[in-house]
């Protein structure tokens, strides 16, 4: 699977989640889209000096995954997702590990996972899962 360079299609990114602190990540089966977003802190000021432009440095980092697909009952890390909707404070943590199609790989440990959908839509369609990664601390890059 890894790409050195050239384009690739998204679903060549992998997804794996499980407990804080646990040996095993499991994959999430029957997700279909993701979304990232990152929230930069960036401090500005306007010295006399610089006659009126700004100065800036970036003094802080997050970072928002947003996955969507369908519910999958009986999938090992589909049910974790799930199973996170009703947690709050501590147990709503999970390590969680992104592989991009190079072989980079950003691991989140004890994100906080916000289930935002769980199993509601029309009476003909296939009940969704949708959650939200949300870094909390640093995470670390390898690859």
């Amino acid at each position: 699977m890894s790409v050195t360079s050239g384009v690739y299609p998204c679903y060549e990114n992998q997804f794996k989640i499980g407990t804080a602190g646990a040996q095993t990540l499991n994959t999430i089966a029957d997700m279909e889209s993701f979304s990232v977003a990152f929230d930069d802190g960036v401090e500005e000021w306007t010295p006399f000096e610089t006659e009126g432009w700004k100065r800036r440095l970036k003094t802080g980092k997050g970072v928002t995954i947003s996955i969507s697909g369908k519910r999958n009952i009986g999938d090992t890390g589909n049910d974790f997702v799930a199973g996170l909707a009703f947690k709050n404070g501590r147990e709503s943590e999970a390590d969680v590990e992104w592989t991009f199609p190079d072989g980079t790989v950003v691991k989140f440990a004890g994100a906080v996972i916000n289930v935002t959908a769980l199993g509601s839509a029309d009476s003909t369609g296939v009940a969704p899962l949708e959650f939200e990664v949300m870094s909390n601390g640093k995470p670390t890059v390898t690859g």
